[in-house]
């Protein structure tokens, strides 16, 4: 989950090297299809992609619902407990439209050309048994705060068949099924290494209303919504408060400032192009009333996601010598509030 600028998928980035097809800000997946071999190459681009959603909460249902409603087979993969009672249709209320679309329902991942995991990081090792047949899977797209879990994926399926991505929205599944998009925005950012693969799917969720983008660089993939996304969330959550009132509160707003450049600082050390006066420009559009999920987990008691959205911060920050006294304080209040035992390192 991360904040709202006018249009850009993510706060502007150093030296980017992306497309120039640029309309307002927005950039348009336009690529050339080169001309088919044969039948077999024509049936495959006739055919939607056949999806399956593994984590059907508020970024899963999200996404399943909006590719449902682009006329592409989805299929949601929830615990076999909850199978019968599972609904079999999302219901979306969003921004880009109130909607129910029918899905399939499964225990398992079935056969699929894409697979979307968007599991609490938290979650992810329980929720990978569900994997039972992987090589009935083609692309595997994790869309997971934080930054591990894509070595974790690829030495478990393959380098090949893990694709980077990172999404930037705000969406809560308040039953099951039924997803509210709280956020005027959805940012998907994709690695360019599913151009090909993924390119119409992008431009149809684009038509939806997403901002779409795909980037050669992973580390600036990952790193740029991380770079927001860990100062939002530890500065929201150990602050209790939302978005705007740690703008207006100066102290709080000093804090979270100064874990944005730190966690800039660690970035760039890690090869990513982000600028710590662009991303703290772009904080300053944010929704007033915007709450991080780690903030509402607190709230309900469940674990925050510190390790997989501190944790890199911290670990690369100790790999390459450099200071975060900010971050760390986050950390600790945050570990207090959710009375959790100490886990990362101090």
């Amino acid at each position: 989950m991360t904040c709202v600028c006018n249009n850009p998928a993510f706060p502007p980035l150093a030296n980017r090297h992306c497309s120039p097809r640029i309309v307002n800000l927005q950039i348009f997946i336009m690529t050339p299809t080169p001309p088919p071999t044969g039948v077999e190459e024509v049936t495959q681009r006739m055919t939607p992609l056949r999806h399956a959603i593994l984590g059907v909460g508020g970024v899963g249902g999200l996404m399943g619902a909006c590719l449902a409603k682009c006329g592409s087979p989805v299929s949601v993969v929830v615990r076999p407990e909850t199978l019968d009672r599972f609904p079999q249709q999302l219901q979306l209320e969003s921004a880009f439209g109130n909607f129910s679309v029918p899905v399939s329902r499964a225990s398992h991942v079935p056969p699929a050309d894409v697979l979307w995991i968007a599991v609490k990081a938290t979650q992810l090792d329980a929720a990978l048994a569900a994997i039972t047949k992987p090589g009935l899977v083609g692309t595997i797209v994790p869309l997971l705060n934080g930054i591990d879990h894509l070595a974790l994926l690829r030495a478990k399926y393959g380098e090949q068949k893990i694709i980077a991505a990172t999404i930037a929205v705000e969406s809560e599944r308040i039953a099951p099924g039924h997803i509210v998009h709280r956020s005027p925005f959805a940012r998907l950012n994709v690695s360019s290494a599913a151009r090909t693969l993924l390119g119409s799917t992008l431009d149809q969720l684009q038509k939806m209303g997403f901002t779409c983008r795909f980037l050669d660089d992973e580390p600036t993939l990952m790193w740029s919504k991380l770079v927001f996304l860990a100062p939002f969330a530890l500065s929201t959550t150990a602050a209790n408060k939302t978005v705007g009132e740690i703008l207006v509160d100066a102290d709080w707003r000093a804090m979270g400032e100064a874990c944005v450049r730190e966690a800039c600082a660690v970035a760039v050390a890690e090869g990513a192009k982000v600028e710590a006066e662009s991303i703290l420009a772009w904080v300053r559009t944010a929704p007033a009333n915007m709450r991080s999920s780690m903030q509402k987990d607190v709230e309900r008691g469940n674990p925050p996601e510190l390790d997989a959205i501190a944790g890199p911060i911290l670990r690369a920050a100790a790999r390459h010598g450099i200071d975060v006294p900010i971050t760390k304080k986050l950390v600790a209040a945050v570990e207090q509030r959710a009375g959790a035992a100490k886990s990362l390192p101090a």
